[in-house]
């Protein structure tokens, strides 16, 4: 027979606060991202504020309500502190001052007379839009005009029109009905503008339609026959292959490839959508006084303060009818300590990377040392995961480029002589040894094993081609050359 008890069981365990979950998840956050969300709390809590000219705004608000307590006969600290239950007049007079102190402020903020950054941005210009202004500068007819602006709508982001002609014909109502041969002309008249390989369908076309570029007579030609009928040998680089079946030296077939490929194959990237992802680095490393040396970047630190006007207002005049306006309160004073926490820790994580890595600073990546995460948490006295949150997505300018923090960290190989050496080290050599060798007799991975074999490095071939493939460097096979 089953019996069932209740027993009370005690048991400790470490759980989260559903704020220090917020706060893990802000860490990882890139600062883009982060700043996207202080301007975002900024936006909702009254008691935020930007921090622009701090300095500035808080001498002239000093000096304004020093000014108007003295005209009082009253001091600034005295009808500030003014508490609620003393004098009504008194109490009612000192929140008006501030309030209207507050609000000067704000007009001046806002009325600076400044033009901003973004108001000097240029507008984005789109492929259509670039078309279009073309066309209406030509001199056509009502009708051609409209099939070439109909053209236009119809191209994809890249330039290319996808749609087959006929289909456009169903779209397109007018007395009398379009001819397929007015939408080639209009076709034509599209392929004709800039950037030139608008309006291709293919890819083959729209590189013959940039042919024109070139300007040696020989060279277009040639360039014209392998491009209409030898494309995918281009594309494998058969540079033999196309030298046998044109009966031309391998270094003229070189010459004429590496001219096409100069060509763009999707003209209409330049245009259209502009917003590129940028890399704005966390952190500026600096060579000060011949130590190194770790600031952050201003343009990535929120300007944030605390709104001291109102705060004061409200621990004046709070009671538990205003609880709404408390828990804004708390949330304005953490973020503001996320903030600073925040950026803190990057720094001291920054700090303790280029400590290590002083030697990559100065020779480049074949002198970058083996690091582990443990290492620099036990540097700042952080938890390896929080040294992993805070280096994702947060990026280091030296002058040896910009870097994301988690390139610095990379687990030890050992060499023949016992030395530790990093991936970041390998790889730098591998790239030295590709870029010094000949273009007629390029290294293989296997090449490139058995050298850093010579050289006390036991790699594998396949750690070698996934290195190769990191520095985005193509195989033996595309990298020869023929220079005769």
């Amino acid at each position: 027979m089953i019996q069932m008890d209740v027993r009370a069981d005690q048991r400790q365990t470490q759980t989260l606060s559903p704020r220090l979950q917020h706060a893990v998840r802000l860490l990882q956050m890139s600062s883009l991202d982060f700043g996207l969300m202080v301007r975002d709390t900024l936006g909702k809590n009254p008691f935020l504020e930007p921090d622009d000219d701090i300095d500035d705004a808080d001498d002239a608000e000093r000096s304004e309500l020093e000014t108007g307590a003295q005209k009082e006969g009253d001091t600034f600290e005295e009808r500030t502190t003014t508490a609620p239950n003393e004098s009504a007049d008194g109490g009612e007079e000192s929140d008006r001052d501030l309030w209207l102190a507050d609000a000067a402020m704000g007009n001046r903020r806002e009325s600076d007379g400044e033009t901003s950054a973004l108001d000097m941005m240029m507008a984005e210009r789109s492929l259509s839009m670039h078309l279009h202004s073309q066309l209406n500068t030509m001199q056509l007819g009502e009708r051609d005009l409209t099939l070439a602006h109909v053209i236009v709508e119809s191209l994809e982001d890249d330039g290319y029109l996808r749609t087959p002609l006929h289909e456009l014909i169903e779209h397109v109502a007018m007395d009398p009905p379009v001819e397929l041969v007015e939408l080639q002309i209009a076709l034509k008249m599209v392929q004709s503008l800039e950037p030139a390989g608008v309006g291709a369908r293919s890819v083959a076309e729209c590189l013959e339609l940039q042919l024109h570029e070139i300007e040696c007579v020989e060279m277009r030609a040639l360039a014209q026959t392998i491009v209409a009928d030898h494309l995918p040998a281009l594309a494998a680089r058969d540079v033999a292959g196309l030298s046998r079946l044109l009966d031309k030296p391998p270094a003229v077939i070189e010459g004429v490839c590496d001219r096409i490929r100069r060509l763009d194959p999707r003209p209409g990237w330049r245009w259209g959508s502009s917003h590129v992802a940028y890399v704005v680095p966390d952190v500026i490393v600096k060579k000060i006084r011949g130590e190194w040396q770790a600031q952050l970047n201003p343009a990535i630190v929120p300007r944030v303060r605390l709104n001291q006007v109102y705060a004061d207002l409200f621990q004046r005049h709070r009671s538990a009818e205003n609880a709404e306006m408390g828990a804004h309160l708390q949330e304005a004073r953490w973020t503001l300590r996320n903030v600073e926490q925040r950026f803190s820790t990057i720094l001291d994580v920054a700090q303790a990377i280029i400590k290590r890595q002083r030697h990559f600073l100065e020779f480049g990546p074949m002198a970058m040392k083996p690091l582990g995460l443990r290492e620099i948490a036990e540097e700042v006295g952080a938890h390896e995961s929080t040294v992993s949150r805070v280096t994702n997505n947060k990026y280091m300018s030296t002058p040896r480029g910009v870097f994301e923090l988690k390139h610095f960290f990379s687990r030890a190989m050992v060499s023949a002589n016992g030395r530790a050496c990093s991936g970041t080290a390998i790889r730098g050599l591998i790239q030295d040894m590709i870029e010094a060798e000949s273009g007629g007799e390029p290294l293989s991975d296997a090449e490139i094993t058995r050298q850093l074999s010579q050289q006390g490095l036991v790699v594998a071939r396949r750690t070698v081609t996934k290195y190769r493939q990191m520095l985005r460097i193509e195989a033996v096979g595309r990298r020869r050359r023929h220079d005769a």
